[in-house]
């Protein structure tokens, strides 16, 4: 991978200090580590071949915010889980490219009481469960989706394989 990625997450929310059990920021670097290497290897995705820096923005935030958005931009007044905003899809992001030294990728936003009530759902740990839906956000900020069986059947197949090489089970496992 040519491609250098920079994470920069904010917290905006303390609940992301005050009720896990871990360094969501340094879990967040290191799961980008993991991901982008992978995908470049696995996938042999295009952008990461580049001799670029990205730049990825984190949002560690709260339902309240993440239903504003949801509803601002996807017409869903409701919160979620995790929010991608994916800027390689945009057009302006491939003209720019060239360009520039440095390009955002986009934005992820994560809901923290969403992320913690689906965990205890699904009875798996907080920290599985935000693993899982970072890497996800990973994916759809590198052009990955899931509005295909063939894409979501490649999509879960990444995340999966990425999930396990942090030591966390196959979060579709169940599913099937």
């Amino acid at each position: 991978m040519k491609s250098r990625i920079v994470l920069n997450v904010a917290v905006d929310e303390p609940q992301w200090f005050d009720n896990v059990d871990f360094d969501a920021v340094k879990v967040a670097e290191e799961l980008k580590d993991l991901a982008f290497e992978y995908v470049a290897e696995a996938a042999g995705h295009e952008l990461l071949a580049l001799d670029k820096a990205f730049e990825i923005n984190v949002s560690l935030s709260n339902n309240a915010e993440v239903q504003r958005l949801n509803k601002e931009f996807r017409k869903m007044d409701k919160p979620t889980n995790v929010l991608s905003f994916a800027n390689i899809d945009d057009d302006e992001f491939w003209d720019l490219l060239d360009k520039s030294e440095t390009a955002e990728l986009g934005d992820i936003i994560l809901a923290f009481e969403t992320l913690q009530r689906e965990a205890a759902e699904k009875n798996i740990t907080v920290y599985a469960h935000y693993c899982h839906l970072l890497v996800h956000g990973f994916l759809h900020i590198l052009g990955f989706d899931h509005q295909t069986d063939e894409e979501a059947d490649e999509m879960e197949g990444l995340e999966t394989d990425i999930l396990a090489q942090f030591s966390i089970a196959d979060p579709y496992a169940d599913a099937e």
